[in-house]
C-alpha cells in the first residue's frame, strides 16, 4: 500500500479522504500545518505528496520548494481558484502535476496513481532490454532513471526524467505538447500546453551548458544532441 502525506489546513478533508483512498490501496496521513508535514517527510517512507497552497507558516509554493531541494518525491498541488498562475508557478517550482479546488476524489486519485506509476519504474526490472541512451556529453539510463550531463549526475523530477527520455528514445523527431502531454500523464485529462512549456525550460536549465532540447516553432519539442560514437 502506497503512503501519501496530504499537507491541507482544512482539518474535514482528510479523513473522508482516507476512507476513499483505502478503496485503492492508498494510505493517507494528514497534516494540517507545513512544520508538522516537512517533520513527517524527514521520518520518511511516503510515496508522494499533496500539497495546498493556501496554508499558514508558509503557502503551498514555498514548501514545494522546501521539498524539491530535499529530493525528487512526486508532488501533487491543490490550487483553490484553479488559477492559471497558481498552476505555472507550481510547476515551476518542481511539483509533477496540479488539481484545481473543488476536485472530485477520483480525479485526485488519477492524478496520484500517474505519478506512483513513474515511481515504480524505478523498481528492479524495470528497463531490462533498454540499454542506456548515449549522446554527446549526456548518458541517461532508463533501467536506474539516472542521467549523467558531461559525467555529473542530474537530479530530475519524475516528469522531467519522463520527459527527457520521450524524446531521447526518438532523437530528431518532433514531438507537439499535446503528444508530450498525452504520453506523460497517462490518463485523460485537460490539456495543459503551458505545462509542457514549464517542464521543457526547468529541464533545458538542469542540463546546461548542453543545448539539448530544440523548439520548432508551432510544432513542439526534439532533442537536439547527437549520438555519441561507438
Amino acid at each position: 500500500m502506497h503512503r501519501i502525506l496530504l499537507i491541507d489546513d482544512d482539518a474535514q478533508l482528510g479523513p473522508p479522504l482516507a476512507v476513499y483512498f483505502q478503496r485503492f490501496e492508498l494510505e493517507l496521513t494528514h497534516a494540517l500545518r507545513p512544520s508538522e508535514g516537512l517533520a513527517q517527510l524527514s521520518a520518511g517512507g511516503f510515496d508522494a505528496a499533496i500539497l495546498d497552497v493556501m496554508l499558514p507558516e508558509m503557502d503551498g509554493f514555498e514548501l514545494c520548494r522546501t521539498i524539491r531541494k530535499q529530493g525528487d518525491l512526486p508532488i501533487v498541488m491543490l490550487t483553490a481558484r484553479g488559477d492559471v498562475m497558481d498552476r505555472v508557478v507550481g510547476l515551476e517550482l518542481g511539483a509533477d502535476d496540479y488539481l484545481p479546488k473543488p476536485f472530485e476524489p477520483r480525479e485526485l486519485v488519477a492524478r496520484l496513481q500517474t505519478v506512483l506509476r513513474r515511481r515504480r519504474s524505478d523498481g528492479p526490472g524495470h528497463g531490462q532490454g533498454q540499454g542506456p541512451l548515449e549522446f554527446e556529453g549526456l548518458h541517461i539510463d532508463a533501467a536506474r532513471r539516472s542521467v549523467l550531463r558531461q559525467g555529473v549526475a542530474v537530479e530530475l523530477t519524475g516528469t522531467e526524467f519522463d520527459l527527457l527520455h520521450l524524446l531521447a528514445r526518438e532523437p530528431g523527431r518532433v514531438f507537439s505538447r499535446d503528444d508530450i502531454l498525452n504520453q506523460l500523464r497517462g490518463h485523460e485529462a485537460e490539456l495543459y500546453t503551458r505545462a509542457v512549456d514549464i517542464v521543457v525550460s526547468r529541464l533545458r536549465k538542469k542540463l546546461e551548458p548542453l543545448d539539448c532540447i530544440k523548439t520548432l516553432r508551432n510544432a513542439g519539442y526534439s532533442l537536439a544532441l547527437r549520438k555519441a560514437a561507438p
